[in-house]
C-alpha cells in the first residue's frame, strides 16, 4: 500500500444516501511510473458505497501512439481508454461511457482529421479538451499540454474549435480564474458549442493568490455571472480539492472529513449552481488529481452535505442527469 493510500484510510466515513444515482463526469486513468490509477484502482475507490452508475474520462496524455503523424497520435489514447473498458467484467458501473480526448485545435482545419479518427476509434468519444490553463507565475503549474497565453483568443485556435460544431462535438474548458473573459468570448462566438467548464475556472489559492482567497473570489463570481449568460456552457463543480486550491489538506496530519470538506467548497458549488443553475451544473470527482486532499467517498459525502438545500429533482440534475445529458450518455 503506497503512503497516500495509508493517509487516506486515516480517515474513513460511510457512503451518504446510497442510494443516489451519480454519473462522475470528470475521472482519468493512468499509468505514470510509482503512480498508477487504472480500473481495479478506479473500481475500488467508486466500490465504497456511492452508487456511481456511469462515469466520463478526460484526457490525460495517456497511450499516445508512438509513431505516425504528431496530429494522430492523441488517437492512442481514445484507442487505449477503449481498449480498458472492453476489459470490463460484470461492473455496476460503466465507467467511461463517455470519451473526451485531445486534438490540438490549433492546427486550424486541419484538426479535422484527428476528430474523426478519434470517432471511429470509439462510439464512445464524446468530446476534445484543450486545456489552455496558463498563469505567469513560476509558482504555478500550467496546463499539462503547455498551452501559450491567449489560446483562445488565436485565430488558429478558433478555426480549429470551428470544426467541433461539424461533428457535433463538445468541448471540455480547463482555465484559471483570471481567464473567464477569454471564454465569455469563445463561448458567445460559438453558441451551438456545448462547452462544459472543468473545476469551476479552477480559483486559485497559492503563488501570488495565497493571501487573497476572498479577493479571488469575488473577482471569480463576478466574471462567472458574465459566462452564465452564454446558455452553451455548462459547469463541473469540483476540483476544490486539487492542491492549486490553496487549501493545504494535502499537508495535514490526517485528510479532512466530508464536513470540513463541504464548508469549504459550499459557497464556490452554491455560487455556481445559483448563477447556472441545476439543470447546467454537475458535480465531479476529478480522480485521481482530487485524490491528493481525500478519497472518493468522502469527497462525494461533502459534495451530498453541500446540496441539501436543493430539491429532489435538482438534487438528481447535480449528480446525474446534466452530465448524463450533456455527454449524450
Amino acid at each position: 500500500m503506497s503512503d497516500r493510500q495509508s493517509w487516506l484510510k486515516l480517515t474513513v466515513e460511510e457512503a451518504l444516501e446510497p442510494e443516489l444515482l451519480i454519473c462522475d463526469p470528470h475521472h482519468h486513468l493512468w499509468d505514470h511510473p510509482g503512480n498508477r490509477y487504472l480500473l481495479d484502482e478506479f473500481q475500488q475507490d467508486i466500490g465504497n458505497g456511492h452508487r456511481v452508475v456511469t462515469t466520463v474520462f478526460v484526457e490525460c496524455l495517456q497511450g499516445y501512439r508512438e509513431n505516425g503523424p504528431d496530429s494522430l497520435r492523441p488517437v492512442g489514447e481514445t484507442q487505449f481508454v477503449e481498449r480498458l473498458v472492453n476489459q470490463q467484467r460484470g461492473s455496476k458501473t460503466a465507467i467511461a461511457a463517455g470519451i473526451v480526448g485531445f486534438a490540438d485545435l490549433s492546427l486550424g482545419a486541419e484538426v479535422q482529421a484527428t476528430l474523426e479518427a478519434h470517432m471511429q476509434a470509439s462510439e464512445r468519444f464524446r468530446g476534445i479538451r484543450h486545456a489552455s490553463a496558463w498563469h505567469s507565475s513560476d509558482t504555478i503549474h500550467n496546463a499539462h499540454t503547455n498551452p501559450p497565453e491567449g489560446l483562445l483568443l488565436d485565430k488558429q485556435f478558433l478555426e480549429g474549435f470551428a470544426c467541433l460544431r461539424d461533428q457535433q462535438l463538445s468541448f471540455d474548458a480547463w482555465l484559471y480564474h483570471h481567464q473567464i473573459p477569454e471564454l465569455i468570448g469563445l463561448a458567445r462566438a460559438f453558441p451551438e458549442i456545448s462547452i462544459i467548464l472543468n473545476h469551476m475556472a479552477g480559483p486559485l489559492g497559492i503563488g501570488p493568490y495565497s493571501d487573497r482567497r476572498q479577493e479571488v473570489f469575488n473577482e471569480w463570481q463576478n466574471a462567472l455571472a458574465e459566462l452564465a449568460s452564454c446558455e452553451n456552457v455548462f459547469v463541473k463543480l469540483g476540483g476544490r480539492a486539487m492542491t492549486m486550491s490553496g487549501f493545504g489538506w494535502h499537508k495535514s496530519r490526517t485528510p479532512p472529513g466530508s464536513t470540513e470538506l463541504a464548508k469549504a467548497m459550499a459557497p464556490y458549488c452554491h455560487a455556481s449552481i445559483d448563477l447556472f443553475g441545476p439543470d447546467r451544473c454537475m458535480f465531479e470527482s476529478n480522480f485521481p488529481v482530487d485524490r491528493a486532499s481525500c478519497s472518493y467517498t468522502v469527497l462525494w459525502n461533502a459534495f451530498k452535505r453541500l446540496s441539501r438545500k436543493y430539491s429532489d429533482s435538482e438534487t438528481a440534475a447535480l449528480f446525474h442527469d446534466t452530465a448524463s445529458s450533456v455527454y449524450r450518455l
